[in-house]
């Protein structure tokens, strides 16, 4: 048996692990050959392929990133994609196709399945908003590089009297922002499941202040203003008609300066919340899935996305897997609030 694997959208801590865990059970358990596809949904529309040895995956355990490149490329925006992805993957003797990646790329996985190709998705994104699976590595990570940034924010914060807006990933969902800044000790949490009061959010900064504490507030970038709308990077779309979101930091920031006449930094922690070394944590949810993946390819079971729900990891049709967006739910916010201002 042949089997090629991609990764898709956005790099996450964990994918090499994944890519390790499909090529070593593979190879040694059923005796497959596995080829990476490059750069994502890029990689079967042109046939740039590589061959993938268990000498070449030994070492990448604990590296941030993907060995094979990633992209958001979408088939379904160019012309005669899908045709052109089921005829690479004969020319190249592909049988089945695991597909490890995030709402988009697993769209894509599903409706190039119901036109015959083969395909597992494995879930992956920072934000943790699948709603089909408990959690997705690479969350863990960011979550930790997040709560790190805001841990040494706080004592530059208190040595110059400062009030700080820390920006952090979440175009939708708000997982990044409640987790790390429940951890981190955040003033205020604001997140994209429920707009914010710039006045509440001065009143809760105003508060820290009068006790003598510099107050640190957690943004994520899709957060939205009472009657406002979102800050854009530029009005570029992606190939899935995302526009980049980004900015709404430093407008907080300037409205606190503004309004309660104390300095006030925006610090943006972008795409280091994607890089490095994945944790613990990711490292091990990320080779289970790639494992259960590789059954599910061995089983001829496709179509279908593997999940961790609870302890345990099972397998959901790839229709499940992308219909749901998981949001933080408002009791969720509702315990963040205690420690607010």
């Amino acid at each position: 048996m042949r089997v090629g694997v991609l990764t898709g959208g956005g790099d996450c801590p964990g994918l090499n692990a994944v890519i390790r865990a499909v090529v070593l059970k593979g190879v040694n358990q059923h005796g497959w050959d596995v080829v990476g596809f490059r750069n994502g949904w890029q990689g079967p529309l042109t046939g740039d392929v590589r061959t993938l040895s268990t000498d070449d995956v030994e070492p990448i355990l604990t590296r941030g990133g993907t060995i094979l490149g990633s992209s958001r490329t979408n088939p379904y925006a160019v012309d005669d994609g899908p045709a052109r992805i089921a005829s690479v993957l004969a020319e190249q003797r592909i049988d089945a196709l695991i597909a490890i990646g995030g709402e988009d790329t697993l769209g894509v996985a599903h409706r190039l399945g119901k036109e015959g190709i083969d395909v597992v998705g494995v879930p992956k994104t920072i934000d943790n908003d699948l709603g089909a699976t408990d959690y997705t590595f690479g969350f863990d990570t960011a979550v930790h590089i997040a709560t790190e940034a805001i841990d040494r924010l706080h004592t530059t914060a208190e040595s110059h009297h400062r009030a700080l807006v820390v920006e952090v990933m979440g175009r939708h969902a708000g997982w990044i922002a409640l987790h790390s800044g429940m951890a981190g000790g955040a003033s205020a949490i604001l997140v994209p499941e429920r707009q914010f009061s710039v006045d509440q959010v001065v009143t809760w900064v105003e508060r820290r202040f009068h006790r003598e504490y510099a107050p640190i507030i957690v943004v994520a970038e899709g957060a939205l203003p009472e009657g406002g709308a979102e800050v854009l990077q530029n009005g570029e779309k992606d190939a899935f008609g995302h526009v980049r979101l980004g900015g709404v930091g430093s407008w907080l920031a300037d409205e606190i300066a503004t309004r309660t006449g104390k300095e006030s930094r925006a610090v943006v922690l972008g795409h280091t919340q994607r890089g490095g070394t994945p944790t613990a944590y990711d490292r091990v949810l990320a080779t289970r899935f790639g494992l259960q993946a590789v059954d599910a390819v061995a089983d001829g079971e496709f179509d279908v996305m593997v999940a961790l729900r609870g302890v345990g990891v099972e397998r959901i049709g790839l229709a499940d897997a992308v219909d749901v967006l998981k949001t933080v739910p408002e009791e969720r916010l509702a315990e963040a609030e205690v420690f607010f201002g």
